[in-house]
This record gives C-alpha cells, sequence and structure tokens, in this order.
C-alpha cells in the first residue's frame, strides 16, 4: 500500500496488531482507540485503511456486482471489456469486448455498466460507451448460456447522444433502488466554460442527469409518467436533473436511495451535490452559472431556483478534479456506516462525507498517491477504488474497531457489539 508516508504504515499496522490481539484476549474490547477523543466531534470518523484487492487490470473506471447472489465483481475497462472478479480471481476472458466499436479519444470510451433489478432472471444488462462519432451510447447486451460470458452480438441501441467535443461525456448509469428506473449521466459537451451553453439547455440531453424506464417493453424505452418534465413543453421528458458540467460518477445510498453526484469543476471548486429520495427531481446544479458555491465567471449573479452543493472543495495550484463514490452499508465497519466517500483524482485524497442533523460535515480520511477514478461495492457493501493507470483495485476498512465477521451466522462482532 503506498501512502505518502511510511511512517504512518508503520503505525497503522501496529494499531492493526494491539487491536486484533485485544480482541483475542478479551482485552480492551469497549475501550476507543487512543486517538478516538482526538478526532471526536458530532460526527465520529473512520480510521481507514486500504487493502490491494487484485491487479492486472487496464484503466478501470467502473465497479459494481450484479446483484445475483454471485459474489462477482464486474470492473469496466475504459478500452472496451468488462472483466469478472470471481472467488477474488480476474478471469482471464473477458464478460464483454466491445472495443472495436467504440473510440477512446480523450475522455471517451467504455464508461459504466449496470444490472437491472432481478438480473438473474433476465439475463441482459446496461452499458455506457462512446461510438466511433464520439456519441454518447447506452446499450442493451445479453448474457449466453454462461453467465460469465456475454454476447457481444447482441446490442440493442436505447439512446444516442451527439457530443460535439471528445471531453466530458460523464457516462455512469445506475439502477435507483427505490424506483427501478436507470438514471444516466451526461457532461455537458465539452471544451472549457461551457461554450455551447448545453448545461441550462433544456432541449438537450447534455450536461444533465437522465431518468427513463429501460425496463418497461416500450422500445427503446418509456418516459416515467413522473419525471419532472415529462409534459413540459421546451424540455426534454428525459432530463431528471441538470446544471451539470462532467458528473464524473453518481451513487444511490443502498439504505436511503438518496443521490449523490460527484461534478467536475472547472477552474476553482470541486463540488458534492447530494438529492433526497423524497426529491421530485427537477434540480438545477447551477453549471455554468455557479461552480460549486461560487458565481462563474462573474461577480454577482443569480442562485434562485438553483441547488447549491453539500460540499465543495477548492483546487490548488494545479490539478485537481473528483471522483465521486458510495455510501458504505455493510456490517463489518460501524464508523463507516453511512459515510459517503470520494476522492480526488490528482491528488490521491479521500475524503468521507456524512450528514449530521441538518448539516454536513467532510473530512480528508486519507492521503495517497492514487490514480482513483471509480469507487463500487459488492453485495456485502464492501467498498472498492480502481487506480487507473497502475490497473488495481483497493479495499477500504477501518482501523479504528477491528470486527471479527461471521458470514453463517450474518452478525459481526468486535468483543462486545453485535450488528446485523
Amino acid at each position: 500500500m503506498r501512502l505518502k508516508s511510511n511512517y504512518r504504515r508503520f503505525v497503522l499496522v501496529l494499531a492493526a496488531l494491539a487491536l486484533c490481539l485485544g480482541v483475542v484476549l478479551g482485552l480492551g474490547a469497549s475501550q476507543k482507540p487512543p486517538q478516538a477523543e482526538a478526532i471526536q466531534a458530532s460526527v465520529e470518523w473512520p480510521q481507514i485503511t486500504l487493502t490491494q484487492y487484485l491487479s492486472g487490470l487496464s484503466q478501470p473506471v467502473d465497479i459494481v456486482h450484479a446483484g445475483d447472489a454471485s459474489g462477482r465483481l464486474f470492473i469496466v475497462e475504459r478500452v472496451g471489456r468488462i472483466r469478472i472478479v470471481k472467488n477474488r480471481s480476474l478471469l482471464p476472458a473477458p464478460f464483454l469486448d466491445i472495443g472495436g466499436k467504440i473510440s477512446t479519444a480523450g475522455e471517451q470510451g467504455l464508461l459504466g455498466v449496470a444490472f437491472p433489478p432481478g438480473y438473474t432472471a433476465k439475463g441482459y444488462f446496461y452499458v455506457s460507451y462512446t461510438d466511433k462519432a464520439g456519441a454518447t451510447v447506452v446499450a442493451r447486451y445479453f448474457t449466453t448460456a454462461d453467465p460469465d460470458v456475454a454476447d457481444p452480438g447482441s446490442e440493442q441501441i436505447l439512446l444516442t447522444a451527439p457530443h460535439p467535443t471528445a471531453n466530458h461525456y460523464a457516462g455512469h448509469i445506475a439502477f435507483s433502488p427505490s424506483d427501478g428506473h436507470l438514471y444516466v449521466a451526461v457532461g455537458d459537451g465539452g471544451y472549457a466554460n461551457d461554450p455551447y451553453g448545453y448545461g441550462q439547455n433544456t432541449n438537450t440531453l447534455l450536461g444533465k442527469i437522465l431518468r427513463i424506464d429501460a425496463e418497461s417493453g416500450v422500445q427503446p424505452y418509456a418516459i416515467p409518467a413522473t419525471n419532472p418534465y415529462a409534459q413540459t413543453a421546451g424540455y426534454r421528458p428525459e432530463i431528471w436533473a441538470l446544471g451539470l458540467r462532467n458528473p464524473w460518477r453518481f451513487a444511490f445510498d443502498r439504505a436511503t436511495a438518496d443521490l449523490y453526484i460527484a461534478d467536475v469543476g472547472q477552474a476553482l471548486w470541486e463540488e458534492v451535490d447530494c438529492q433526497p429520495a423524497a426529491s421530485p427531481g427537477g434540480e438545477n446544479y447551477g453549471w455554468n452559472i455557479m461552480e460549486g458555491m461560487h458565481c462563474f465567471k462573474s461577480e454577482t449573479c443569480d442562485p434562485t431556483g438553483l441547488t447549491l452543493p453539500v460540499v465543495e472543495y477548492p483546487h490548488p495550484a494545479g490539478c485537481a478534479s473528483i471522483t465521486g463514490g458510495v455510501v458504505y452499508r455493510g456490517v463489518r465497519f460501524p464508523a463507516m456506516r453511512g459515510v459517503y466517500f470520494y476522492a480526488d483524482y490528482c491528488s490521491g485524497n479521500i475524503w468521507g462525507l456524512k450528514r449530521d442533523g441538518a448539516d454536513w460535515q467532510t473530512s480528508l480520511l486519507l492521503d495517497t498517491d492514487y490514480r482513483i477514478t471509480a469507487f463500487g461495492e459488492d453485495e456485502d457493501g464492501n467498498v472498492y477504488f480502481a487506480n487507473y493507470f497502475s490497473g488495481e483495485i483497493y479495499r477500504i476498512a477501518d482501523m479504528s474497531r477491528m470486527y471479527l465477521y461471521f458470514p453463517a451466522f450474518g452478525v459481526a462482532h468486535d468483543g462486545g457489539a453485535t450488528a446485523r
């Protein structure tokens, strides 16, 4: 694990050994870690550590599970492949390879995969990629008789969104755990400053989060009747939210269905937006009127009707680019529960974000040298991230409390506390 401080790594290893020994001997089971009082606040943050889970990938940009109780992870490689991790081993043959039909210029490529509810019985899934013309494509593919192999010739295209440049594609797709609809992130069309004005243009799909009903049987898809602009003239009916620049990864909290959106900034600010599960949609997140909580390229602007981010962070001198993550809902690490993990691609910083009553709290959890392009979770709620250039996957754990996990009984034990 290549952290910026070897000393910190040494301290964490010693802490892990001490905590494990305490659990085994039944000593200090209810004691807080030595640093607990120093970091104690209204939110008690985990002390995270990283374990290399897998290597041998090429430009990983998405990590998902199929919800089929198989224990598999599916890793999207930007070059056009989806790989399967099975029993912690990377299968040699790709699940899907469509590298011959996509473009990988600039920020283009195979960018996302999503499995519908009831995937096991349905046998098909969805991908988001950039075609040879540079357009965003959302398509359906079918698996073969072998559940570890998909049919590259089975494509059914649902949606195509022409794109004027080779950057700001976003490309993430996911099904909501509450409404079962497919959500699609589409960037603003690229270049700097949104020169086409697509973020605020309601007649285009660019610069938006879309919501479509891909499972109704209507071809190519249906518009959910509850979409905020389903019956509004001058708006594309697919629009769920607008005013986004390059939403690089969004995620639904599996426990609450709240939607977290990380939007890459232009020059000064990176942001995380959060849409409550009860929202009827239609949020305008402000781009390019605002960048983060600040007026963009103007000393004053009118924020009326705009939804501001729940957290932002400034650009240092040089590169900054946010990578959105996931909310931890596993059982092994109580201090991680409800924490939304996000990172910066350039700095390698990993932060936690958590609601504290009506407020939000955020904290820098770890400073790494990784180029983090994606977070994901497995069926048990464990959290992973992808290190882009080295092609590695890491798993996040909490060293502040070592838990012993007994899968057969569905319980976690820390020498005194039990969680289901």
